[in-house]
């Protein structure tokens, strides 16, 4: 006799779990009790040694995806940038992030490195950046790190990024037409059931088959998102949309099934493959519509893609591999793909890519040219200012990713919603039953029907899906515009902006100052703009234009609103230079030791569209003022021209924060425009702000918009814009609260089937995304 096999303690125990690290399922000849490898072992006390338990709590998800793998073959410290200030950073793209827990666990793990100063994922495009000190080998480590907990790595570049969701698009695109599919063939079978037509007992037996034959595999096969998007919430202990239609799926399909099997009078497979259908529409619909976003960081990034043409290299060479100093030839019909300075005698570039100028502009010799345009005239050479890395696109990039994952008010409140929402929808559907079955009496096949029918028609999916839409195809249309929205909230705060203030140089107009005739020497000018060359201040970049071949001084410290100083050397204002008030115009002055002190005077033209700009703010119900530290006469001569009433010159940097505080005081929320360092602490305390591309790092970090065109009316046209976007976005959350009043107490009372329910549903959550898509259409 053959004796039956029996499992050890050690099997039994393994029959059914998942593994400790990577939750893949456990079989039972697996040896150890906890894990489905020794790299899962290895990587679990791994995670233990770095002290980060809290990512097996934080987890959402444990699907066998982060299986420890072997060390990356490729040589990592090749793709490290040295930085400025001696560090090191690498840009990576990780294979394996699924959610928020997983993010919080590379940035841990690399955070607990002594020489690691910054580590940032996204887990939108999958992208890890890692800076450190020390030498650029050190990025072998950190790859083979972050190998170890289970993810696989490769060196980041524009290809990654535009390929980085296909896969999972893929999978939404093949269940939706397996359940479109399956719900077209079960309505040719339903057809005759529902409307009437005279059946037979064994007729109307055999189409309710027909209809499980055809509905149960594809019930099975489409809904496996949704599937997987409930167990994940489940497991992180909490319900959510998918829980809620997914649940309303498998009942309705359990309950048809019932009734085939008892010849009952109807089945509803038609509404199970119906609503998997539609949910899967809509969520395709809105995959689409993010997606806008991450494609229009690709398409900027794909700008710096290709070959440059260095002087004194034999061949093009790569564009991650420029250096910053290095000589470029642009020849004619290329494009720029990196930030540079003109040194030919003048250029003419296509910017429409990057900044939505419908005109080429010209440049002149020593003026920075941002990457992404077009030679629309002769060959030019240039100076490489910036590394693809640190450049001006890679920094439009990051800004577009920011925007793509804005949380605002209106996503806040939606989300906070369905929150709630959810679990009362399962509430609704139990007591629905529960009223059916015991008050009303009916049979307890009958009452699962308005209960089914209630807890799909109270998913609160509009809330969810078609909010934070509005926000990217705003983003999106503003970004085609040339305004960058850098802020979470941007957009929200300025549709409710009413009082703008203007910087005057470099905002209002060009900022590009033209040094007038003096009375000062070569020698002068050749020492003033030395001083200068460490400002990007525009009066001190047009001392640098008069006088190119000045070397940069040492020793310089400016004083932000005030001027340089080197030593007992001075170069700003009359003031900072000990020179009492000067009322005389816009102008440096320089002071030295033992010789006459030297005045320089600059005049700066309005920008082409100043006025019509200040007119749009007018027109859209703002105030508008100009806050200014140039002299008072200057600001008012210029505050003329451009049609301002209200104006005031002589503003430090203390002042004009104390300006905002002030019109804040008053209840006004106030839109800050300004380039300068001068500008940084008034555009942080602003309601809401924006800088120009060309002005300060610290101007731009501090606002919530950045305006890449280089005019004002882009950003009075983005107020319309963002109000409009802020009323489909309330009227999208008003119609979803609607829809619920309205349909749920239909499906209560027994007037909504589970297919009516399902196609109700759908349809409102389909009408909110298409109200939020008409967006783009009414912001073209």
């Amino acid at each position: 006799m053959l004796r039956r096999f029996r499992p050890d303690s050690r099997q039994r125990e393994n029959a059914g779990a998942a593994c400790a690290h990577c939750g893949a399922p456990l079989s039972a000849s697996m040896g150890s009790t906890r894990f489905c490898c020794t790299g899962c072992e290895g990587a679990h006390h791994l995670v233990q040694g770095l002290g980060l338990d809290a990512f097996y709590r934080k987890r959402e998800t444990a699907d066998g995806n982060l299986k420890p793998v072997d060390a990356p073959s490729l040589d990592f410290a090749a793709h490290a940038v040295a930085q400025k200030d001696g560090t090191h950073r690498l840009e990576l793209v990780v294979s394996g992030l699924t959610c928020g827990a997983c993010i919080w666990l590379v940035e841990q793990a690399l955070a607990a490195e002594p020489d690691v100063r910054r580590a940032r994922a996204n887990l939108s495009t999958r992208r890890l950046t890692i800076g450190w000190e020390g030498p650029a080998e050190r990025a072998n480590d950190f790859s083979a790190l972050i190998a170890r907990l289970g993810f696989r790595v490769a060196p980041f570049s524009p290809a990654c990024l535009r390929a980085t969701e296909d896969a999972e698009g893929r999978e939404l695109a093949r269940a939706l037409g397996i359940a479109a599919f399956g719900a077209m063939n079960v309505m040719l079978v339903s057809v005759p059931v529902w409307v009437g037509v005279e059946l037979g007992e064994q007729s109307r037996h055999l189409m309710h088959w027909l209809a499980a034959l055809i509905g149960m595999p594809t019930v099975l096969i489409a809904g496996m998102p949704l599937y997987r998007g409930a167990w994940r919430g489940l497991q992180a202990g909490r319900l959510n949309m998918d829980s809620a239609v997914s649940l309303g799926v498998i009942a309705t399909t359990l309950m048809s099934l019932s009734e085939t099997f008892r010849n009952g009078e109807y089945t509803w497979f038609d509404g199970a493959t119906a609503l998997l259908a539609l949910m899967l529409a809509g969520r395709l619909l809105d995959r689409a519509a993010r997606r806008r976003a991450r494609q229009s960081v690709a398409e900027l990034l794909a700008l710096q893609e290709g070959q440059v043409q260095v002087l004194g290299a034999p061949a093009p060479i790569p564009v991650e591999r420029v250096a910053v100093g290095a000589r470029i030839l642009v020849a004619s019909g290329e494009r720029l793909r990196l930030d540079a300075r003109l040194d030919d005698a003048e250029a003419l570039l296509d910017t429409a890519s990057t900044t939505g100028e419908s005109l080429p502009r010209r440049f002149a010799r020593g003026e920075t040219l941002a990457a992404g345009g077009v030679n629309m005239g002769a060959p030019f050479t240039a100076t490489v200012t910036a590394t693809a890395t640190d450049g001006s696109l890679a920094a439009m990039g990051r800004f577009l990713e920011r925007a793509e994952q804005a949380r605002g008010r209106f996503p806040a409140l939606a989300d906070r919603a369905a929150r709630i929402y959810i679990p009362i929808a399962h509430v609704v559907a139990v007591l629905t039953f529960l009223g059916w079955w015991l008050l009303v009496g009916a049979p307890w096949q009958a009452a699962l029907v308005p209960a089914v029918a209630a807890l799909i028609i109270t998913c609160p999916c509009g809330l969810a899906i078609a909010v934070p839409a509005v926000q990217v195809v705003t983003s999106g249309a503003l970004f085609r515009r040339g305004v960058l929205v850098a802020s979470s909230t941007g957009i929200e705060r300025l549709a409710s902006a009413d009082h703008v203030v203007l910087d005057k140089t470099g905002t209002l107009t060009e900022g590009r100052p033209r040094l007038l005739p003096g009375a000062w020497t070569d020698a002068d000018l050749r020492e003033a703009a030395s001083l200068a060359r460490r400002s990007r201040h525009p009066l001190a970049q047009a001392l640098v234009r008069a006088c190119p071949d000045a070397p940069v001084a040492e020793g310089v410290e400016e004083i932000p609103g005030q001027g340089l100083r080197q030593g007992a050397t001075r170069l700003g204002s009359a003031r900072f230079c000990g020179l009492g008030e000067d009322r005389t115009g816009m102008g440096l002055h320089l002071a030295r030791p033992g010789a006459a002190p030297v005045a320089f005077r600059f005049a700066d033209a309005l920008r082409p569209d100043a006025a019509a700009a200040i007119a749009a703010f007018q027109r859209a119900g703002l105030s508008v003022e100009l806050l200014s530290g140039d002299a008072p006469e200057v600001v008012a001569r210029v505050a003329a021209e451009a049609g301002i009433e209200t104006h005031r010159g002589g503003a430090s940097p203390e002042a004009k924060a104390a300006r905002i505080a002030e019109l804040a005081a008053q209840g006004k929320r106030v839109l800050m425009v300004g380039d300068g360092v001068n500008d940084a602490a008034a555009l942080a305390s602003a309601h809401v702000s924006a800088a120009p591309a060309e002005g300060m790092d610290v101007a731009q970090a501090a606002s919530d918009f950045v305006l890449q065109g280089g005019g004002l009316l882009p950003l009075a046209e983005a107020i319309s814009r963002a109000r409009l976007a802020q009323r489909v976005a309330a009227q999208n959350i008003g119609f979803a609260f609607l829809y619920n009043i309205v349909a749920v107490p239909v499906a209560i009372l027994g007037f909504a089937t589970p297919l009516i329910a399902a196609l109700v549903m759908a349809s409102s959550s389909l009408a909110v995304i298409a109200n939020a898509l008409r967006l783009q259409r009414e912001m073209r």
